[in-house]
């Protein structure tokens, strides 16, 4: 049976700010690359972020060829919560499919998703109610400036950042591993040598 992981990849420890927008660095949400506008209510900080999981393996992740394992993670560009029915996420999305073969966690397929979440608090937890995606090719960056607007910069610094993307991969691989007790040391692309996993 196929297994979901519903990792906090870009975590967000930020003290309540009742409504007021706070800037913070990233590297309080897993980059150091730029500064990025977090806006946040009082309450339920980050709890989110599981729904975002879940959206990314369900509604993307089963669009790629399967995997035994569907593991997304993400780097956040923004965060505007004071709507309750229309929370604003803007991150650099992630989604892989993997099948474990020896020590080894083996890419099967996955790619990038950049865009906005939209989430609707319910009496129990939150749901993606949509999600504004940036297009491919020829549409990429016009669909990139319009949904990102003045977080682009933000954006495009952590989206170029390969090096900090692979290392918070392999943090959000490592304790996927350990939290569904597999065996596996490693994680590979096809085509390129296997690299051991984080933490």
């Amino acid at each position: 049976m196929k297994k979901v992981l519903f990792a906090l990849a870009a975590l967000i420890t930020l003290a309540a700010c009742e409504n007021k927008q706070k800037t913070v660095s990233s590297t309080e949400n897993g980059n150091d690359s730029s500064e990025v506008d977090v806006i946040l209510s009082d309450e339920n900080e980050g709890t989110y972020f599981p729904a975002i999981d879940q959206y990314l393996a369900e509604e993307i992740g089963s669009q790629y060829a399967k995997g035994e394992f569907c593991v997304p993670f993400h780097s956040i560009v923004g965060v505007d919560e004071r709507n309750s029915e229309d929370i604003l996420v803007w991150g650099d999305f992630w989604v892989f499919n993997y099948n474990q073969v020896g020590d080894t966690l083996k890419c099967v397929s996955g790619g990038s998703h950049p865009g906005l979440m939209h989430i609707r608090q319910k009496e129990k937890g939150f749901e993606v109610t949509s999600f504004d995606q940036v297009e491919d090719g020829s549409r990429y960056m016009p669909t990139a400036k319009k949904i990102f607007g003045d977080k682009f910069d933000a954006f495009q610094a952590i989206n170029s950042d390969e090096q900090k993307r692979e290392k918070l991969r392999a943090d959000v691989l490592a304790t996927f591993v350990k939290e569904h007790n597999l065996s596996a040391t490693m994680y590979q692309d096809y085509g390129w040598p296997a690299k051991k996993l984080g933490k």
